[in-house]
């Protein structure tokens, strides 16, 4: 966060506690104008624009991460959008979002999993473990979502959900990817990093293709994050 406000003229007048709070507002308020001025103006699906939603805030863990954001603010933006998610099943604050009526727990699970991660692995000090977590989630659902969607032709169904196998590999190849993305650009190109994603990314697709009414939003963020975490301590302790 230092070199960030040495970098920008007149940064250094602005607290960092409040310029961090400043950007990811920013960030947040940015997609969801750009969520909106896509269901005004290109489509009325709104699972296209819960996906947008959904990957766009995902994407916050990355920022809370470079700007080195104190746990306790994560916990508390956590709380927050946990009671709203909550008060949105009950009344129609967010429905584009959160699709009143629709049996799911997805957006409240989702919310709980951030506060959950920032407080382990920020604990730790080993915040890329929470952004493995929240980022398999983000991409890897987001695009299985999607995917599945637009070109699932093969369907499966698990505990009477119905899935796609286009949309399960869709979600493993970018668990792959985020996974391999982080632990490269943290522990550099060592075997371990492409053996615990792959690992990772399996895992994350069981776990969400097992889950129902939306628990796989919590579950996969913390099962993967988990499964990083245990794994990096294995292998690099034999």
């Amino acid at each position: 966060m230092t070199s960030l406000l040495t970098l920008i003229p007149g940064l250094t007048l602005i607290p960092p506690l409040w310029l961090q709070i400043a950007i990811v507002a920013v960030w947040i308020l940015l997609i969801l104008l750009v969520s909106w001025v896509v269901n005004r103006f290109v489509t009325d699906d709104s699972e296209i624009v819960r996906k947008i939603v959904h990957i766009g805030t995902g994407n916050v863990i990355l920022l809370a991460w470079w700007l080195n954001i104190p746990a306790s603010l994560g916990i508390t933006a956590s709380i927050l959008a946990s009671s709203i998610t909550l008060l949105s099943y009950r009344f129609p604050i967010l429905p584009g979002i959160n699709s009143v009526g629709r049996q799911s727990l997805g957006t409240f699970f989702y919310a709980v999993s951030f506060g959950i991660l920032v407080a382990w692995f920020w604990h730790l000090q080993q915040p890329q473990y929470a952004a493995i977590g929240i980022m398999v989630m983000t991409w890897g659902d987001g695009l299985a979502a999607l995917i599945g969607q637009r070109f699932g032709k093969h369907k499966y169904n698990i505990f009477g959900a119905h899935k796609s196998w286009e949309g399960s590999l869709a979600m493993t190849l970018a668990s792959y990817i985020v996974s391999s993305l982080i632990l490269l650009g943290v522990q550099g190109n060592i075997w371990q990093t492409w053996v615990v994603s792959l690992a990772v990314a399996i895992a994350a697709t069981v776990l969400e293709a097992v889950s129902f009414l939306g628990i796989d939003n919590l579950t996969v963020p913390l099962g993967s994050a988990s499964l990083a975490f245990l794994l990096i301590q294995l292998l690099s302790a034999s």
